[in-house]
């Protein structure tokens, strides 16, 4: 009997469930080890919170695809990992073996500049969990008059897309709240056309957000702007401050003894193998590789899922394994951003466009992927 241990519920990982689901291979013990039985969809929660979408809309329930997969559910966090010995320490003080291990445990927010910001004004956009029970009590704070500021700082599309889905939020609540999106200088929507920024800045100018180009600190008197070029502070009042700020490694991945580059993430191949430990298997935001196109990106998480897949039920079979299927990252990526009304801008290399077709077309998606892993597949025959 081998042990396949899934560490995480991402998107990577639905795939491996749909995978074993079908093929429900002999000899095999899966274990999934995952802090909650919800998969929260990031591609929905700015839609969320402008009021488009329920939260029962934006999760996926992992136990019915964990029962048809064979999979045994563990709740609990990985705290630790001894890749040599094969070993995943938990939260719940449990120790889990394995042959074969897939993590998709995704990252955290990069709140490092702004810690030191006042207890109870700081909200980062992850763990996702934790912000979709936090903003209704933001929400309600506007209501009732506490707060009067918000800030979010980040310049790429979780940015924009917190920011816009804020204004429509307090809009819809009839609460006059100041916003801000702070943005490093040169930073907003790097790697994206002018076009799309100039599309984004009209939006902004639209739903009242100032922006700001400065690299935000946190302070024990609040935020704090900091120019580029000139090194001088200036004071930026809010009551909340949405940290979209990219994304920090798991603390525990690099005391792992996994092969890890200087920020923490896994080095994986072409087939999202461990570099340094062919039995352990990585995707999504946990990991890194030296491909053009590659960033962390809910995108590419679910197009390597099946590549996942394949290999991993590839390298639990009793024959001699075919070489790896391999995950090759497209030149570009579609970006659909949310505007917090019903309006979204389309971003593609050069080109961009936007409007309410646009939104649309992002909905049909986001729906498309939540029903497509809401049910378990049939098994093979």
């Amino acid at each position: 009997m081998k042990r396949l241990l899934l560490v995480g519920g991402g998107h990577a990982q639905l795939a491996v469930l749909h995978a074993l689901a079908r093929q429900r291979p002999r000899g095999v013990e899966a274990v999934l080890l995952t802090p909650s039985p919800w998969q929260w969809y990031s591609g929905m929660l700015p839609g969320w919170m402008a009021g488009h979408y329920g939260a029962e809309d934006c999760r996926i329930d992992l136990r019915p695809l964990a029962a048809a997969a064979g999979a045994r559910l563990c709740f609990a966090s990985a705290t630790a990992l001894d890749a040599d010995r094969r070993i995943v320490h938990d939260d719940a003080g449990a120790s889990h073996d394995f042959d074969l291990l897939s993590l998709d445990v995704g990252s955290l927010t990069d709140t490092r500049a702004l810690d030191a910001m006042p207890a109870g004004t700081l909200l980062p956009v992850k763990p996702l969990e934790a912000f979709f029970s936090a903003w209704p009590q933001r929400l309600a704070a506007a209501r009732a008059g506490q707060l009067r500021r918000l800030a979010v700082v980040g310049g790429g599309a979780a940015g924009v897309e917190l920011v816009l889905a804020a204004a429509q939020a307090f809009h819809r609540a009839g609460c006059k709240v100041a916003l801000a999106l702070v943005a490093p200088p040169g930073g907003l929507l790097a790697g994206h056309a002018d076009g799309v920024r100039r599309r984004v800045e009209r939006r902004l100018t639209r739903a009242g957000v100032a922006l700001h180009h400065a690299r935000a600190r946190g302070t024990p008197a609040g935020l704090a702007l900091v120019d580029g070029a000139e090194h001088t502070a200036s004071a930026l009042s809010a009551d909340c401050v949405i940290a979209a700020t990219g994304a920090r490694a798991l603390p525990w991945l690099q005391a792992s003894g996994l092969a890890c580059d200087a920020e923490g993430w896994v080095v994986v191949d072409a087939g999202h193998r461990s570099r340094s430990h062919p039995a352990i298997h990585a995707a999504g935001d946990v990991c890194t590789r030296d491909a053009p196109g590659f960033a962390r990106s809910g995108v590419h998480a679910v197009h390597a899922g099946p590549v996942l897949a394949a290999n991993l039920l590839a390298a639990l079979a009793d024959a001699t394994p075919a070489p790896p299927q391999r995950y090759q990252p497209r030149p570009r990526s579609l970006y659909l951003i949310a505007c917090g009304a019903r309006h979204a801008i389309a971003s593609w290399g050069p080109w961009s466009a936007e409007g309410r077709w646009v939104w649309h077309w992002k909905d049909r998606i986001d729906r498309g992927f939540i029903a497509r892993h809401r049910s378990p597949p049939a098994r093979a025959v």
